[in-house]
């Protein structure tokens, strides 16, 4: 079995696990406490996972394991804020060959941040880091995407943002 294979294999167990672990609850910072302690666990050589939420055009730190982390982070700013403008995910394969990176863990040397996008309205993002160069490719990419988009089903709707008003325009 080849690398790719694996990681293939890890996610889709991470991605069941995650289902059941979430379950019925939609509670945002219940599922994002549970959803970033699976993966701190079950993704081999990384050294902090979490969530930043879109608070007031600014990210602010969410459920994560690691070290303590950067509070806040403005849009545009780093790895994360770049994720959250252009609201696609972004592998940074060297941290430090990163303009503007912000080093809230001196260890990480590698990122993969994935934005938590639902009807073109962003929620967060998901931060991964690694204490090793080169550690995230595109089946970590895929794998990470399919993870968030579990955890975007499992929240409540009252944590996602009302588009009745926006979909009635546009049928008009």
């Amino acid at each position: 079995m080849n690398s790719s294979t694996s990681k293939q294999a890890t996610y889709q167990r991470i991605c069941e696990q995650l289902q059941e672990l979430l379950g019925r609850e939609s509670d945002l910072v219940a599922n994002a406490a549970n959803t970033s302690a699976l993966l701190n666990r079950a993704i081999p050589d990384i050294n902090w996972v979490g969530f930043y939420l879109n608070r007031g055009g600014e990210l602010v730190l969410g459920p994560f394991q690691g070290n303590p982390a950067c509070a806040r982070i403005p849009f545009g700013k780093g790895v994360c804020g770049t994720a959250a403008i252009s609201h696609e995910t972004v592998i940074v394969p060297d941290v430090q060959a990163f303009p503007g990176h912000i080093a809230c863990d001196t260890a990480s040397r590698s990122e993969i941040v994935v934005p938590l996008v639902n009807w073109g309205r962003l929620l967060g993002v998901l931060d991964v880091d690694s204490a090793s160069l080169n550690r995230f490719d595109e089946d970590d990419q895929e794998g990470l995407e399919t993870v968030a988009s579990v955890f975007m089903a499992s929240l409540a709707t009252e944590d996602l943002p009302d588009l009745r008003e926006a979909a009635a325009r546009a049928e008009n």
